[in-house]
């Protein structure tokens, strides 16, 4: 039996997490540059994934999925605490360096936001999602969600559209 969505998108909200943790837990800073690198490729990814393939779905199949899909959107682009949009913010990351005393107070706030976010999908957003899916359907849009991973952008790209074409 295949992944079902939800599963797939709990599996990238743990990658993102586990990426989270091991940037401020790496004792040396070519282990937290690693994570780093790895933790903006995952939320980069995972960002635009679900505004390619998780929005337009909430938009054809759950009720009021229209308004739940532009919140989405609104969050992957909206103002955060400090009112720097979270993809500046992860561009701003990205392109830091572990000795930089702003590094860990720029990643913390960066993970704020997205920590909310991944906490309300999982509580409410995805088992709506879920529950308008066919098993079938629901592990097809897993795969979906899974070859879209191979051809989205590896840093953040603020100016990027926040929908698909």
């Amino acid at each position: 039996m295949a992944p079902r969505i939800i599963n797939a998108v709990t599996a990238d909200h743990r990658q993102i997490e586990d990426c989270y943790s091991k940037v401020l837990s790496s004792p040396h800073n070519d282990e937290k540059t690693w994570w780093q690198n790895l933790f903006t490729w995952e939320l980069a990814r995972h960002s635009i994934d679900e505004e390619l393939v998780i929005c337009p779905r909430f938009e054809k199949k759950v009720p009021e999925g229209r308004a739940m899909a532009e919140e989405h959107r609104r969050e992957h682009q909206s103002a955060s605490k400090t009112l720097t949009k979270v993809k500046e913010q992860l561009r701003q990351f990205q392109d830091m360096i572990p000795t930089n005393p702003q590094f860990e107070p720029t990643h913390k706030a960066l993970v704020q936001d997205p920590l909310q976010h991944i906490h309300e999908e999982k509580n409410d957003d995805l088992p709506k999602l879920e529950g308008s899916l066919s098993p079938e359907d629901s592990e097809s849009l897993a795969k979906s969600l899974g070859r879209t991973k191979m051809f989205v952008p590896s840093r953040s790209h603020p100016s990027a559209p926040i929908g698909p074409p």
